[in-house]
Formats: structure tokens, C-alpha cells, sequence
């Protein structure tokens, strides 16, 4: 029997991954061939800290243990949090990543910007210009998608009061190494 789909995967763990404090944003199951993969994407407000993600991988693999779905098919297991290049598309990804420098398509430009508070249906971006930065409101629903950029230096200290910061628990740009990123536990081969 091969792995389950991917909503089914979903069914299984979304109780357990809510119940310790995370969001599931994804999850993705490739097949191949003989020996699967199971990818489990998971967020919070707080970000990840890797012990946590592999106490929680431990705990998502008896559930997947628990049950006859996945047969006698080896598979492998991460658990993961969302990298970098995660396209915002909930409130809660707009509200983790102020302070955080973002691309932002509309219908008719692109603006380049730092998140800033989330209100309603908008955001605030404060946007660098020549006489200093401005803030600028966007709606939502104007958006067609926003994704948040790397940054390879400190960000302008202004531009961070203006966007009200960083999140408590989460990483200020350019001081987050390659490990920010993209957490991962694998080895967890069934």
C-alpha cells in the first residue's frame, strides 16, 4: 500500500499539530517509486526552534505508526517550517513577517517594501525613497502575491521603527544564518 494522500495526511496530524501550538501551512507527499517522502510544514507565531520540531516529528510519526495507511511502504519523514520564498497569503504570515523586507505585486506595478502592521483588511509597507521612508497602505485584496526578500545587510533602523519591528521570537533580517530559513529534522526513514 503507498503512502496516503496528501489530505489524508492532513486528517491525521492537523488536531496534533494544533494541539502543540503550530499552524500546519503544508503538506506534501511525493511517491517514488518504492520509497516515499512525507512533508509536513509547520509555523507559529513564536517561529520553530529545532528541538521542538523534532519532538513534534517524533510525535507525528506514532500517529503515522498508529495507523495501517502506510502499509509496509518505507517513507521518509521532515518536518519542516516554511522557507523563505513562502508566498504571504494569510493574515498570520503578514503579521510574522513585519519588519521583513517583502515584494508585493499589484495588478499594474510591484512595490518593494518593508511589512509593517497589519490592520484589517490592509497593510502597512513602509516604502525607502530619496526625502526618507514613507509608510503606504495596501489592501489585501489588492495583492496579487508577496513573498519576502533576502537581505544581505542590516535593515535601515528607521524603516524598522516605521514597521514596528520584528515580532517578538522571531529573527531580525540579516541576522539569521542559512538555519532561519529552513528548519529541518530528517532521518526518520520508515
Amino acid at each position: 500500500m503507498p503512502v496516503p494522500s496528501k489530505e489524508r495526511v492532513t486528517e491525521l496530524i492537523s488536531d496534533l499539530v494544533q494541539r502543540q501550538g503550530y499552524d500546519l501551512e503544508d503538506v506534501a507527499v511525493t511517491l517514488a517509486g518504492r520509497h516515499s517522502a512525507v512533508r509536513i510544514m509547520v509555523d507559529s507565531d513564536a517561529g520553530l526552534e529545532l528541538d521542538a520540531v523534532a519532538n513534534l516529528s517524533h510525535e507525528i510519526s506514532e500517529v503515522f505508526d498508529s495507523v495501517s495507511d502506510f502499509g509496509e511502504s518505507p517513507y521518509t519523514l521532515e518536518v519542516t517550517s516554511p522557507g523563505i520564498d513562502r508566498p504571504l497569503t494569510h493574515e498570520r504570515h503578514w503579521q510574522r513577517a513585519r519588519g521583513r523586507k517583502a515584494r508585493i505585486d499589484l495588478a499594474h506595478e510591484t512595490v518593494v517594501g518593508r511589512i509593517g502592521a497589519l490592520d484589517g483588511d490592509s497593510v502597512a509597507v513602509v516604502i525607502g525613497s530619496r526625502t526618507g521612508p514613507d509608510v503606504r497602505r495596501i489592501a489585501l485584496p489588492d495583492i496579487q502575491k508577496a513573498v519576502v526578500q533576502v537581505e544581505f545587510s542590516k535593515p535601515d533602523p528607521r524603516e524598522l521603527e516605521l514597521a514596528g519591528g520584528i515580532p517578538e521570537g522571531r529573527v531580525a533580517p540579516a541576522d539569521a544564518d542559512a538555519s532561519e530559513d529552513e528548519e529541518v529534522v530528517e532521518g526518520l526513514d520508515k
